[in-house]
């Protein structure tokens, strides 16, 4: 293990110390499943196709939980049914003992895309959500004031989202979730569009918002590393329709930094991810060359004159 000078408790919104992550289930999924109409080129008509499951799941509050999987199988869709942005075709979702129905109170979420308002400033599009809820403006500017301090991002707070780079973006898409002060935390590949070394910086700078908040983390991500050097636990998923296969816990300590890319612990985890993951794409790109060769036989041959 790699050891790390611990950064002082704080958190966001109130000051209070966090507690490690506990054996508490703070996210139930029972038996999930999630299935889509799609269109039948030879007939015109809809399918249903199983997109996800069945999956059960239990998210230990405040831990750091990462799903990895072969393209397709269903990581996005599961992250947008523990949001309540989408519905179960099946199955029970459950968030600290309520049944989801709809974005619950308490949950933030980050995508990938950039979702800054690019027409805000930085400290404008930090507050956004906190003044859509009506918050006193006094306490907005005193939340947003400490994200600022907090992401780095203080001097850049009168700048727009054009003027700075990726990670700066991304840093401020976080910082506006942050404000909101979630319980729990949804990322889907919120680091995907990053080069490698700022990757590994912003893992780190999430590592240090995971411990200084009581959030519980779902992060979804393609980056083997990536989950193996942030996460308590890595769920890995099947090919379509996806489902849990494999549940690897990671042992590390909760201060801990992308240092531990060093350690050969490290190389174990990675190693039994892709062990795992492999079998899994190969039967994701095989599936896909199947349906793409029945796409070619039914699609109308043009002939040249």
């Amino acid at each position: 293990m790699t050891s790390q000078c611990p950064s002082p408790h704080l958190h966001l919104v109130d000051g209070t110390e966090t507690p490690p992550a506990s054996v508490e289930p703070h996210v139930v999924l029972s038996g999930v499943t999630k299935d889509f109409d799609t269109p039948d080129e030879k007939t015109a008509r809809k399918t249903r196709m199983q997109a996800l499951g069945p999956v059960d799941l239990t998210l230990r509050k405040g831990e750091f939980f990462s799903v990895v999987g072969p393209s397709g199988c269903g990581k996005s869709t599961l992250l947008e049914v523990i949001a309540g942005l989408a519905a179960p075709s099946a199955g029970t979702v459950q968030f600290e003992g309520r049944p989801v129905s709809g974005v619950p109170d308490g949950v933030g979420v980050v995508f990938q895309e950039d979702a800054s308002f690019p027409w805000l400033t930085v400290r404008e599009n930090i507050g956004f959500g906190l003044r859509m809820a009506g918050v006193d403006g006094v306490e907005v500017a005193r939340r947003v004031g400490y994200a600022l301090g907090f992401m780095g991002l203080r001097d850049f707070a009168n700048a727009y989202p054009a003027q700075l780079s990726g990670g700066m973006r991304q840093r401020m898409c976080i910082a506006r979730t942050l404000v909101i002060a979630p319980r729990l935390i949804l990322l889907d590949e919120p680091f995907g569009a990053l080069d490698q070394q700022t990757r590994m910086l912003m893992g780190d700078e999430l590592l240090r918002l995971w411990r200084e908040t009581s959030a519980t983390v779902l992060l979804i991500t393609h980056a083997l590393d990536e989950a193996a050097v942030l996460s308590d636990r890595v769920g890995v998923m099947s090919s379509r329709p996806g489902r849990f296969i494999d549940i690897i816990e990671t042992g590390w300590e909760r201060d801990r930094s992308s240092q531990s890319v060093t350690t050969p612990h490290f190389g174990e985890i990675t190693a039994r991810l892709w062990e795992t993951l492999r079998t899994e794409s190969l039967k994701a790109m095989q599936a896909d060359e199947r349906l793409g060769n029945a796409g070619e036989m039914t699609r109308p041959r043009v002939h040249g004159r």
